[in-house]
């Protein structure tokens, strides 16, 4: 009954870090910070040390994400 219940958004919250985490990983591996590769790769909690990196530390925008 639960996962029927709470199925959608499971995935939802799986689907939603991976993609804040793989865009973190890239973009501290494309700058070879290997510290940061490393954080994300341990601490891996619903995208939110990720989305600080992205846009707190890189100080990147929205349309940089993806370039």
């Amino acid at each position: 009954a639960w996962a029927q219940a709470h199925g959608p958004l499971f995935v939802l919250i799986v689907l939603w870090s991976l993609f804040w985490a793989g865009l973190a990983l890239w973009h501290s591996a494309k700058r070879g910070q290997v510290f940061w590769f490393l954080l994300f790769l341990v601490v891996h909690t619903l995208g939110v040390l990720e989305i600080i990196y992205l846009f707190g530390v890189l100080r990147l925008k929205s349309s940089d994400l993806f370039k």
